[in-house]
């Protein structure tokens, strides 16, 4: 650490903060272009005052639980104090348990605004309605989110970097049209599962294929068993009768309960038919991948579907090498998992954003001035140039902040996760018809 403090000078409160997000902006943003968190850092004789921001996200709880989040945010923070912090300003993250309940998400969003963040970032949360109200309320940015709930793409003060569980269940139905026969979805008994038929068919359909068949199961069930023999008899019915050769295809999309899940599905016995499986990214994972048998285990063959990249390209060495140099074995952090790949490519938009302002305090109306007047931020690659003009919003209802409309097709070959195909692929219209029928 440098040594510096925060000035002792009153920050504003939530309310006064309100009024200033009407204030013209004393430093033009302009058109930008910010490269990612490898930029030189800045200079600075101490003056500037230090940057507060927030990560929450469920650890410890009996659904998806994303600890690897602010275990993330926490090593980020390291890292760039190391070098000076950003343009001269140390990072302070704070970080918070969200537990999975909307009381929970409530109380680290209203901790944030009693904090004074100046924004919340890559964080993890299936309650919008909760959290982003006080957020809003405050003027404080949401950067970064994962995309899991519908708030995320319709509040003013949220910048998301990728295109959600939307996009990712919306493309996996372009990505299983040609390759499956027929398709069975497991999903969640909730309301962010109840978008995924819909979103999941949209898909099927751009392919020229028929709707999936919809199988609800509980998000923290020990056990899947009556399910999955379900989901096989749907995705292999017809197959003796049939001239298509393509397989029947199951996919499940429970968050951290999918390991459960497939862990069912494999232990059914053999009934002859050929049966593929298939998930997105965020509930099938190489971590999950390896604990399960590698190339001799259950996912061998499985289509995925991803926001980014896969985590062997070397687009995500720069994290990787911050992971190795800053986590200090903190094994909470996986390079692989897409609730961290999320964090990094969040704080990577705050740097740029602090970096293009150059001033000696940041704060919350001037991080959401310089995003809302069309800073454009490079991942290096990791995704599409971002940038939060209304111009690059997909407007769709439903989703029309989402900037970001690519997904990465991937397989699973010899036990790793690889691209099915080189680039991301466009959900725009997907997303659309998925909202219009």
């Amino acid at each position: 650490m440098t040594g510096r403090r925060r000035s002792s000078t009153p920050r504003p409160s939530w309310t006064s903060r309100i009024g200033a997000l009407r204030i013209p902006a004393a430093v033009a943003a302009g058109s930008v272009l910010a490269t990612g968190c490898g930029a030189i850092p800045g200079t600075s004789d101490g003056s500037r005052e230090s940057i507060k921001v927030m990560t929450f996200a469920p650890e410890e709880t009996q659904a998806t639980n994303m600890p690897g989040m602010p275990a993330m945010a926490k090593a980020y923070a390291r890292w760039v104090n190391s070098r000076g912090g950003i343009d001269g300003h140390e990072l302070e993250v704070i970080t918070c348990n969200e537990g999975n309940t909307p009381a929970g998400a409530r109380a680290c969003a209203r901790r944030a605004v009693d904090e004074n963040a100046d924004a919340v970032v890559g964080s993890y949360s299936q309650h919008g309605s909760a959290f982003m109200a006080p957020l809003q309320a405050a003027g404080i940015p949401f950067i970064g989110g994962y995309g899991i709930s519908r708030e995320e793409f319709t509040s003013y003060r949220s910048y998301p970097v990728n295109g959600g569980q939307a996009a990712l269940i919306a493309g996996h139905g372009l990505q299983l049209a040609d390759a499956c026969r027929r398709v069975a979805l497991v999903r969640p008994d909730s309301l962010a599962g109840d978008e995924m038929p819909l979103l999941l068919n949209a898909g099927l359909s751009k392919g020229g294929h028929s709707s999936s068949t919809d199988i609800l199961a509980p998000e923290d069930a020990t056990e899947y068993t009556r399910h999955a023999d379900q989901a096989r008899s749907k995705a292999g019915a017809g197959a003796e009768t049939s001239d298509d050769p393509r397989p029947g295809c199951v996919t499940a999309a429970l968050g951290e309960h999918t390991e459960t899940f497939f862990d069912s599905f494999r232990r059914l016995p053999e009934d002859g038919r050929s049966v593929r499986v298939s998930s997105v990214l965020g509930s099938v994972g190489q971590s999950l991948i390896d604990r399960t048998g590698g190339r001799n285990g259950p996912f061998e063959g499985a289509f995925i579907t991803g926001w980014y990249p896969d985590a062997g390209d070397p687009r995500w060495q720069e994290m990787q090498g911050v992971i190795e140099s800053h986590a200090f074995g903190d094994n909470r952090i996986d390079s692989a998992d897409a609730g961290v790949q999320t964090t990094w490519i969040a704080y990577t938009v705050l740097n740029a954003v602090v970096r293009s302002l150059d001033s000696d305090e940041i704060t919350p109306g001037k991080i959401a001035r310089v995003l809302d007047r069309g800073l454009q931020v490079s991942t290096g690659g990791l995704t599409p140039a971002l940038r939060w003009d209304h111009q690059d919003m997909l407007g769709t209802p439903g989703y029309p902040r989402v900037v970001n409309r690519g997904v990465t097709f991937q397989v699973v070959r010899d036990g790793r996760l690889v691209a099915q195909q080189k680039g991301f692929v466009d959900v725009s219209r997907t997303l659309t018809a998925s909202v219009t029928g």
